[in-house]
């Protein structure tokens, strides 16, 4: 079981590639690599998942409530991309999990398309994080490393 699960949803894995003015330089693999130290600095396990298909994510995070799965997890770190927006499945399936979930966006998605301003997720989650580049996802990990501390 992964203390935290980083769940990334479509079009992340090409950070890097995509619009470098908002989203930077660094690959998810980078993302990652940064995630898995602070993680081990923390004496918290993580795992990884992308995909850029929505039932694939509703799958991950159902599989995240279930002890004994891969991705069985004491905490969620969910990137949903434009699925934020989207999906009331990923809503619906992140309220299953009870664990700490921390909502993240590597862009200040207040600043972008009026529709980027709406999440249907963010009311399941217990925090959500915004427009600070990879920093979004390190600060969402030490929450949630301190949310798993305090229960």
């Amino acid at each position: 079981m992964n203390d935290i699960l980083v769940i990334n949803g479509p079009n992340l894995n090409m950070f890097g590639k995509r619009e470098p003015e908002i989203y930077g330089a660094d690959t998810l693999a980078d993302y990652e690599a940064k995630i898995d130290a602070l993680c081990s600095e923390l004496g918290k396990t993580c795992g990884f998942f992308q995909s850029n298909h929505e039932g694939e994510l509703v799958t991950v995070i159902q599989n995240a409530v279930r002890a004994g799965t891969e991705d069985a997890a004491r905490a969620i770190v969910i990137n949903a991309a434009a699925y934020t927006h989207t999906s009331i499945a990923m809503r619906d399936a992140l309220s299953l999990f009870l664990g700490p979930k921390i909502e993240v966006h590597v862009s200040n998605v207040m600043k972008r398309e009026q529709f980027r301003h709406q999440s249907f997720i963010s009311a399941v989650c217990d925090g959500i994080i915004v427009g600070l580049g990879v920093n979004s996802y390190l600060l969402a990990v030490r929450a949630a490393n301190d949310l798993l501390d305090q229960s």
